[in-house]
């Protein structure tokens, strides 16, 4: 993990000094709201629909086990017990006091945390594969170059105020695990001909009303060069974005409208940074910087670079066979595994951790990975560092803390945002219905002959919880006051798993809130019915189309009507 210097600390506590001196100015009827609302929200602080809600970075994922202790307190000490890990990898909490929250940024600056630029128009928090470092194919670590995007994008002056916000990721693996296409900038790196490391750019990528898949805009730039690369997009885009029409506001828009003339004008403006950087003051990244932060990345303190001997997992007991096949994971280290705390379980919304199973996965993360987690673009949190002569006792731990759902990658595994039961934003309310279609597919045999797939489900058109990109998508929209539910399917983030990206499609008009579990429950049966053997549901679903879902699903909105 990345080590703060003194000179981070010192950015964050002076920030957080900073925060606490406009809040008190703002209380004290100094500084109106409307003049304070930026700043709160350069912070992460927003105003939702019943209270303040505070947004915590937490840069490409990456979390030690004093953090999330942290954050287990603010949850206890500020908030009503709980907080919620949200597909960007932040940690967000709902209930804080305004008043409360420069409290919150110290407590946060303790431990080298922050909301800084968790919102806003701005580049938001850098996102990355959750095995990032570890996984079996990777072909760069990616974290050096994520820690030295966040350290040049934090504050940096002319990206403050852009258009829109603003969101990169980056991925090192063959497999695309960042979802990367659905972003502004989506980085991957790669190695050419030469061996030498360079990144695959795609620009333009999104969801929200206008789901547009990102397009190339290099096949190769240096490793060196990636920042300036960058600087010559979000230079265009801030130049020439829309600034009249907030739907219209992203870099998506502006890519999709102009087309060979927005590459055109990132290649001039690239080449221009190069040719007038005659006193090496562009943003060119040195060999030594690149040193400096990878050092924080090597293998942790009692891991071998030759792994540790391959151990059988002593426990026979079908339970545990079922995790070792869903929430244990491949490891690039001989004799170490990587393991998913899932947060998928009945009775609690997916994403939300209460602060006692904060503290007992920081817990186990002491006891069996070097005091390092992972929060996931799943919603999930994984320890990266699992020897696997311990695997039998991870899992006795994880099901004490009731981490143990062995359904990673399964039905019940799904994202969702917060929706409308917080959110301002949102047409329908997320959690509910996600709470419905987990009790009606809690049996976990059905779920294993279900198989792979995965649903996402938004609250409102902002997609926050990736309804787009979901093999079965559940989208909250407002009819009249009222709430009802788009459903779509085909989507894809772009994982091996589910194919190239692509937005899925919706099966036909919406479906009231007590209808959707039915709705699903039909897709899954039609599914069962077309499936080839052994053939998951995204196959299924691109050899048949949608069209023999339609009649099973609609039917189920027929069938209430008629009975109203």
């Amino acid at each position: 993990m990345y080590q703060y210097t003194d000179f981070d600390r010192q950015f964050v506590h002076a920030r957080a000094a900073q925060f606490r001196d406009q809040l008190e100015r703002n209380l004290a009827g100094k500084l109106g709201d409307d003049e304070f609302r930026p700043l709160r929200l350069q912070n992460g602080w927003y105003i939702q629909r019943h209270a303040p809600m505070a947004r915590i970075a937490v840069p490409y994922g990456e979390l030690a086990s004093r953090q999330l202790r942290t954050l287990a307190r603010i949850a206890r000490d500020f908030d009503r017990g709980y907080a919620h890990f949200t597909t960007r990898q932040n940690c967000q909490f709902n209930w804080i006091p305004l008043a409360k929250s420069a409290d919150v940024m110290d407590a946060l600056a303790a431990v080298d945390m922050h909301g800084i630029q968790t919102s806003g128009n701005c580049i938001r928090n850098i996102t990355s594969d959750a095995l990032a470092g570890i996984a079996p194919d990777e072909i760069v670590d990616p974290r050096p170059y994520c820690e030295i995007l966040r350290q040049w994008s934090t504050l940096h002056p002319e990206f403050a105020f852009l258009p829109r916000k603003f969101k990169i990721a980056v991925s090192g693996a063959r497999e695309d695990r960042a979802a990367t296409a659905w972003h502004d900038i989506g980085l991957h790196l790669v190695k050419n001909a030469a061996g030498e490391v360079g990144f695959r750019v795609l620009v333009g990528g999104g969801m929200g009303r206008t789901p547009v898949i990102g397009a190339l805009a290099s096949e190769f730039v240096p490793w060196q060069q990636i920042l300036l690369f960058i600087e010559a997009i979000v230079r265009v885009y801030n130049r020439y974005g829309r600034r009249d029409n907030l739907y219209k506001a992203r870099i998506k828009i502006l890519v999709k409208a102009e087309g060979q003339k927005f590459f055109d004008a990132v290649a001039e403006e690239f080449a221009h940074i190069l040719r007038d950087d005659v006193d090496g003051a562009a943003h060119t990244i040195p060999q030594s910087e690149l040193e400096r932060v990878k050092a924080s990345f090597v293998l942790p303190g009692g891991i071998a670079a030759a792994g540790a001997p391959s151990a059988p997992p002593g426990e026979t007991a079908p339970a545990f066979r079922r995790w070792l096949e869903r929430n244990v994971h491949a490891h690039k280290l001989p004799g170490y595994r990587a393991v998913t705390l899932s947060l998928k379980r009945a009775g609690q919304a997916p994403g939300d951790v209460t602060a006692e199973q904060m503290e007992a996965a920081a817990d186990i993360a002491d006891r069996f990975s070097l005091g390092e987690l992972r929060v996931t673009h799943d919603q999930n949190l994984l320890l990266p560092w699992v020897r696997e002569a311990e695997l039998a006792e991870v899992w006795k731990a994880a099901k004490t803390a009731s981490f143990a759902s062995p359904n990673i990658g399964l039905f019940t595994d799904m994202i969702a945002c917060p929706g409308g039961d917080f959110c301002a934003l949102a047409n329908a309310r997320s959690i509910p219905i996600a709470a419905e279609i987990t009790e009606r597919f809690a049996d976990l045999d059905e779920l294993y002959d279900i198989g792979d797939i995965d649903l996402h489900i938004s609250g409102c058109i902002n997609s926050c919880g990736h309804h787009h990109s979901g093999h079965i998508g559940i989208l909250g929209v407002d009819k009249d006051g009222k709430e009802w539910y788009q459903v779509s399917l085909g989507g894809s983030d772009g994982s091996t798993l589910s194919g190239p990206a692509v937005p899925g499609k919706v099966i036909g008009p919406s479906f009231a809130a007590d209808e959707v579990a039915d709705a699903v429950e039909a897709v899954i049966e039609t599914y069962k019915a077309q499936r080839a053997a052994n053939e998951r549901f995204i196959d299924t679903v691109r050899r048949v189309g949608i069209e023999p879902f339609k009649g099973p699903a609609n039917a189920v909105r027929r069938s209430t009507a008629q009975a109203a």
